[in-house]
């Protein structure tokens, strides 16, 4: 038990940076201008996660048709769940209230989650693998978090409410380091690898139809290109030296 605690103290990290670039949203004036580079720079490092770390991994098997099917219903699920979040808004009478900053908090919620899996199933092998992998989600889970609470700024929700939301963030990561951590380990590789791809897929979704549209809602910045491939860079260099 004090190794799974100790586990959960590293995937405290990454919750604190999210937490942290919320908190700086709340501190600064967000124009339009610097949330769509938040949102390019937060889109970049998904699709970084994506194609640095998910799919390569999950495409090392013997069956990566499996993995392939496994990535598009991760894509479905997202479709289903942003359809959801849609059909509870306008029943409550929100027909008209933008679903999109609920969509990209899910995303980066899903985000959180394979952190923690790959945090609790990377400290099964060693410790110091587990603790390279908190690291290195640090710097890359600031700029999610800005932009997530600074869509929800935009939109007017209450200061409370985007602070316990950006405090919930804490929730998928210690959710997945434990999935990852007791469960995942004495699965089949095949099991774990298609976890990863569904993840993925779910991931490429929200950054293709939820977070780039936000971004460029009122025209795009000329370094918004520039800030994209940086954060991709970014997560690609933690990656490669820290991973």
């Amino acid at each position: 038990m004090r190794e799974y605690l100790l586990v959960l103290a590293l995937a405290a990290m990454p919750a604190l940076g999210n937490f942290a670039g919320g908190l700086l949203a709340e501190m600064v004036a967000v124009s339009q201008r610097a949330l769509s580079l938040a949102l390019h720079g937060a889109a970049g490092i998904v699709i970084a996660v994506v194609a640095v770390e998910l799919m390569p991994t999950a495409l090392k098997t013997d069956v990566p048709w499996v993995i392939i099917v496994a990535f598009m219903l991760g894509g479905g699920f997202f479709v289903l769940v942003d359809q959801m979040i849609e059909i509870v808004k306008n029943r409550m009478g929100r027909a008209a209230s933008d679903t999109t900053p609920w969509a990209i908090f899910f995303g980066v919620s899903v985000d959180l989650f394979s952190d923690g899996i790959m945090i609790g199933s990377g400290s099964t092998i060693s410790f110091s693998l587990g603790l390279l992998l908190a690291l290195g989600q640090v710097p890359a889970d600031v700029p999610e978090g800005f932009a997530t609470i600074a869509t929800f700024k935009r939109q007017g929700l209450s200061r409370s409410t985007r602070i316990l939301l950006g405090a919930s963030f804490a929730i998928p990561i210690f959710l997945g380091t434990t999935i990852g951590y007791w469960a995942v380990r004495g699965q089949p590789e095949i099991i774990k690898l298609s976890l990863l791809a569904f993840t993925a897929g779910i991931l490429t979704t929200v950054v293709v139809e939820e977070m780039v549209p936000e971004a460029h809602r009122d025209g795009e910045s000329r370094l918004a290109a520039l800030i994209f491939v940086s954060g991709f860079a970014l997560f690609t260099l933690l990656s490669t030296y820290l991973g």
